[in-house]
């Protein structure tokens, strides 16, 4: 099965440094296979043999503090979790000069259609849409100082997501993608 490990604050403003060379070893060396990491900021597609996110993810934190000595959080989505998340986003959202759009990978303890309750979304310039999984969030670049995504910085629920962009997440997905085509020819 066909996985995406996403580690929340690694590389970001000279904290938590992880060389991603040594995180694949460090995945490797944890039991996972077919290990590729893509950009710096903690996205490491692999496959594994035994279908059980929870184990999953608290294997590769061990491993991480183990080889690395950083409690980081990971967020482990499969291949079908990742794939409805990404079918889910408008096809005209995009990370570019005029638009902001982000997905919010959610911890499995807070996933769930109720935290956008706990979010101020300005519907006149945010459009923000629940999927099991993540939060999609956009806005027209113009507007990103009156939006409430900023607020959510600093917030409870901030720390129990990790972002990324929609460029960078239809990036990991096409490379899920490539890789369970060929796992299930295997």
């Amino acid at each position: 099965m066909v996985y995406v490990a996403l580690l929340r604050g690694i590389n970001v403003g000279g904290n938590n440094k992880i060389d991603m060379k040594l995180l694949k070893q460090t995945f490797e060396k944890a039991g996972m296979n077919d290990v590729v990491t893509y950009i710096n900021t903690g996205n490491i597609i692999f496959s594994y043999k035994r279908p059980s996110k929870t184990d999953l993810q608290r294997i590769l934190e061990e491993a991480i503090h183990r080889d690395f000595g950083l409690q980081i959080k990971v967020v482990v989505r499969s291949f079908d979790d990742v794939s409805r998340i990404i079918n889910a986003i408008p096809y005209t959202w995009k990370n570019d000069k005029d638009m902001k759009s982000d997905v919010m990978f959610l911890w499995d303890e807070v996933d769930d259609e109720s935290v956008l309750m706990d979010l101020t979304i300005k519907p006149t310039i945010d459009t923000v849409k629940y999927v099991p999984g993540a939060i999609l969030w956009s806005v027209d670049k113009i507007n990103v100082t009156k939006s409430g995504i900023s607020k959510i910085v600093g917030s409870k629920l901030y720390k129990q997501v990790t972002v990324r962009n929609v460029n960078t997440a239809r990036k990991i997905y096409k490379l899920m993608q490539d890789q369970n085509d060929s796992f299930t020819r295997s």
